[in-house]
């Protein structure tokens, strides 16, 4: 066998290797962004995003070291996912976050944000990690 014919071999066994190692990786999140949360009221809203739908992933909103002004802490907030459209915004649905990740499924290509609705304990909320993945 030549060595141009070897090479030619052992690039494709290469080739195929890395092609399994790539098929085997988990699916991620088209789009993802992580921001801050500083003295919000209810009715503040996230940053507006572009979700368009490549992949079936959940939309989820992450909250990590959460805390309010009240003297009872941080226990949950109200939060309400929209569909930013012309008109009057489309809701996704509400869901409670305390302080951890909360879900909306897999939705249809749009653009997308978050409100705070409700508020358990306190007038401000101050969340140190806000993300969101979808």
């Amino acid at each position: 066998m030549s060595l141009m014919n070897r090479k030619t071999i052992r690039g494709a066994l290469v080739g195929a290797a890395l092609l399994g190692l790539v098929g085997t990786m988990p699916a991620y999140a088209e789009g993802s962004w992580s921001s801050n949360i500083g003295g919000w009221q209810v009715g503040g809203e996230s940053r507006r995003w572009d979700d368009r739908n490549s992949d079936a992933v959940s939309t989820l909103v992450g909250f990590g070291g959460c805390s309010t002004d009240s003297g009872s802490g941080f226990s949950s907030a109200s939060l309400t996912l929209y569909k930013d459209v012309f008109g009057p915004d489309e809701s996704q649905g509400a869901r409670t976050n305390t302080c951890n990740y909360v879900s909306w499924g897999d939705k249809a290509a749009a653009k997308y944000y978050f409100r705070l609705t409700g508020l358990k304990f306190g007038q401000y909320l101050t969340v140190q990690d806000v993300s969101a993945q979808y």
